[in-house]
């Protein structure tokens, strides 16, 4: 029946049909979201993007009507006209935008059935592995479409703002020359120069800093990049970066450029400011005062370092990881008296894995200390500690002693994990900063060599350049990272634009003349003719989007994600291909 409806422009979406519309005509297209039988009235909650609307099939309006809206089930595809009317007293239903009004429904049409889903939409339990083989059933749920919707926007957000500041946005090619250094690249067989491969991209990194020597001084791209690595739960092998590149720059520049593109991105999404500028911390700093170059500034917690006060103490643990190199640092967690004699043992258990021996721990009372470990200190050593820790009454204090690197893994993740515990974090907060000063380098144990800590054309400090032959481990790199709420969502440098520097950086990294020459000839070319001081920075637009959508975990922002493992539980990628597709490519599996 209504066969019109096949030809009509609905006039509303669900979600936008309100009071203001009362007494009108409207034609509204949709999936039923729900169906209920009232006793001969007939209740459907109508769907789209937008929200909800309940439409209304009263058995006054036709026989024909009445039965056709009998056969509607969950996930059918509606088109309906009918008018918009106020519900009645008591009939409202305020979880819903459009909960003042509901539509008495004259005309419908069934434009599709739908079998029964394998999930409820509802269903906030639904295992993930199942939610990615329906994705397309699952992209229908509201949680995920305003995640999508709030990610479009992020982008409209971030190309208004660039445009606006005399940026060209310019695309980069997907398939390149492969430059391994990090992550392994995903390879792609040539059909047509056999046994030789294209890499897809980790980033657009040299095209970039090629652009700036072509006098493309401010560039930017939305981009797709490609990593072949072994994923943890918060990575995908293919994700989405806003990548950013300038001439003639400081860091400065680029920090208050994206500090001005945050700033646009929450009043355009979120009607909200940010405080500005945000705060920069060296990476000395975050680790030595946070355990961590990623810190989450939402709440205090600073670790202390108690090594020159337990120097000469009693307490022989803590004396002999002194004497011999280490640390003594602590934490303080305030007035938590919820924690039991059991949570503290399992704080103990907590930091093993990060490397920690043990968890010394200590509540304050008034005139001493309920620990394991208080008879070990003089009294004046109490008094100290408690002074350098600023504590309270009620409060505790966590100590771990070791090595620099396991004391700031252990508590650097304990104080995290005491923060959730205790509901020290405003979800509402958002908390960004700056880490800067990172090192150049660090030594691989695996590769017994040095090792870029960004990537291999981060500029060092010109004042640092002398200690690359002889002290690189203490040479700092014009390198910052953006992190948020503990989260880095960005980093980026000022870039090496001298070939002397760029091939003296690479020779420190193990790279011969001839490895260099290569992996990456074009770019030590393109250095010879003019190249400008350049940097910039890349902000990944699926973490910043999980983020500021508080999205449990990356996939529920990416419309077709893959899993943990890199597949594609919908498409069923990776598959393999017919004989006939490697034959063409002289491959064969082995």
């Amino acid at each position: 029946m209504s066969s019109f409806l096949l030809n009509e422009n609905r006039t509303h979406y669900c979600g936008e049909v309100s009071l203001s519309d009362d007494g009108k005509d409207v034609v509204l297209m949709g999936w039923v979201c729900r169906r209920r039988d009232h006793g001969g009235v007939i209740f459907v909650d109508l769907r789209d993007r937008t929200g909800i609307v309940q439409v209304v099939f009263n058995p006054d309006a036709g026989k024909a009507l009445h039965v056709e809206a009998h056969k509607i089930r969950s996930e059918f595809v509606l088109a309906v006209r009918g008018k918009v009317r106020q519900r009645p007293p008591g009939m409202e239903n305020p979880d819903l935008e459009t909960g003042k009004i509901e539509v008495m429904v004259s005309e419908l049409k069934i434009l599709n059935e739908s079998k029964t889903p394998p999930f409820s939409l509802d269903d906030e339990n639904i295992s993930e592995n199942l939610r990615l083989k329906y994705r397309y059933l699952d992209l229908r749920r509201p949680a995920i479409q305003n995640n999508l919707i709030l990610r479009s926007k992020i982008a409209a957000a971030t190309r208004n703002y660039f445009d606006n500041h005399g940026f060209i946005e310019v695309e980069t090619p997907f398939l390149t020359k492969s430059t391994p250094e990090g992550a392994r690249d995903y390879l792609v067989p040539s059909r047509i120069y056999k046994g030789m491969f294209y890499a897809l991209p980790q980033s657009p990194q040299i095209f970039k800093q090629l652009l700036m020597v072509s006098g493309f001084d401010r560039y930017y791209q939305i981009v797709k990049c490609f990593r072949d690595e072994d994923l943890r739960a918060d990575r995908q092998p293919e994700f989405t970066q806003i990548d950013v590149e300038m001439s003639f720059i400081t860091e400065e520049h680029i920090m208050t450029l994206m500090e001005g593109l945050m700033t646009q991105i929450f009043e355009k999404c979120f009607d909200r400011e940010l405080p500005l500028p945000f705060p920069r911390i060296s990476y000395h700093d975050a680790v030595n005062f946070y355990g961590k170059d990623n810190p989450d500034l939402r709440f205090g917690m600073k670790l202390t370092d108690l090594s020159e006060i337990m120097g000469n103490t009693g307490f022989k643990l803590f004396r002999e990881v002194i004497a011999s190199g280490g640390v003594v640092k602590a934490i303080k967690a305030e007035k938590c008296s919820s924690l039991s004699r059991k949570d503290l043992d399992d704080l103990a258990v907590f930091v093993i894995p990060f490397g920690a021996k043990g968890l010394a721990w200590a509540r304050i009372n008034q005139n001493d200390w309920t620990s394991p470990i208080f008879k070990y200190f003089k009294p004046e050593e109490v008094a100290k500690i408690n002074d350098a820790m600023q504590a309270s009454v009620g409060d505790i204090v966590f100590f771990v002693a070791d090595t620099r690197r396991i004391v700031h893994d252990s508590l650097g993740n304990l104080r995290l994990h005491l923060a959730e515990k205790l509901n020290l974090i405003k979800k509402d907060d958002m908390h960004f900063s700056w880490i800067t000063q990172f090192p150049l380098l660090e030594y691989s144990e695996i590769e017994k060599r040095y090792v870029s800590m960004h990537h291999p054309f981060t500029s060092p400090f010109l004042e640092d350049i002398s200690l690359l032959d002889t002290q690189p481990q203490k040479v700092r790199a014009r390198a910052y990272d953006l992190v948020l709420n503990g989260s880095e969502i960005g980093g980026g440098s000022i870039r090496i634009h001298r070939k002397d520097l760029q091939s003296k950086v690479f020779q420190v990294l193990g790279l011969t003349e001839d490895d260099s020459r290569s992996k990456f000839g074009f770019l030590l070319d393109a250095l010879e003719y003019g190249t400008p001081p350049h940097g910039g920075i890349a902000v990944g637009l699926d973490r910043l989007t999980m983020l500021l959508a508080q999205a449990e975990s990356i996939r529920d922002v990416i419309a077709f994600p893959k899993t943990q493992k890199a597949a594609c539980l919908l498409s069923d990628a990776p598959s393999k291909v017919d004989i006939q597709q490697l034959i063409e490519l002289s491959l064969k599996i082995v």
